[in-house]
């Protein structure tokens, strides 16, 4: 399952905004298009590393708590780009364990407003839109979904999260993983 996902996400991240032909105006579906072919073609190579998904505590019971794999390991590709106003763009495909052990794959577009703190420091503040599919949702029917994204950024190295909302008993994970841009 992960060597799938991670070929499918080689491939579309390496050729198919390519073959896009994005409309000229001013949609954001057309604006959304050039930017994405743009990624593909002026950016560059990130990895990514995801590593941690925090269950917030009030939120389950301590049962279940302990039945959660919390160390979301795995790895990840993705292109990107940083735009005239100093904002990060980009395109990326992971796959993870998720919190019962099984893998979930991921790819999608990430945006990020970023402003410098200091020397070769930046934060950054955004939103990721991507399907995302698991076992135990939908029996691994790909879901859309968009989430808040926030980093810290050191020169290449960047660490960034996300929030999955829900109910009492659902969702309410902190997601952590790394970017690093070469």
């Amino acid at each position: 399952m992960i060597k799938n996902s991670l070929i499918a996400a080689a491939l579309l991240l390496s050729s198919s905004a390519y073959a896009l032909d994005c409309g000229s105006s001013d949609s954001w579906l057309d604006k959304g298009c050039r930017r994405s072919v743009q990624i593909m073609e002026q950016g560059e190579g990130d990895l990514y590393l995801p590593g941690y998904a925090y269950h917030l505590r009030s939120m389950y019971s301590q049962e279940k708590i302990k039945s959660f794999n919390e160390r979301a390991w795995g790895i990840g590709y993705g292109k990107s780009l940083t735009d005239e106003d100093g904002d990060w763009h980009g395109l990326y495909a992971m796959a993870f364990l998720d919190s019962h052990k099984e893998v979930e794959p991921v790819a999608g577009y990430a945006y990020q407003k970023m402003l410098p703190v200091g020397d070769n420091w930046k934060v950054g503040g955004g939103f990721t839109a991507f399907l995302t599919s698991r076992s135990d949702t939908l029996s691994r029917v790909p879901v859309p979904l968009a989430l808040p994204l926030a980093s810290v950024q050191y020169r290449k190295v960047a660490v960034m999260a996300t929030f999955m909302p829900g109910p009492r008993g659902n969702g309410n994970v902190l997601f952590f993983f790394s970017r690093i841009h070469y």
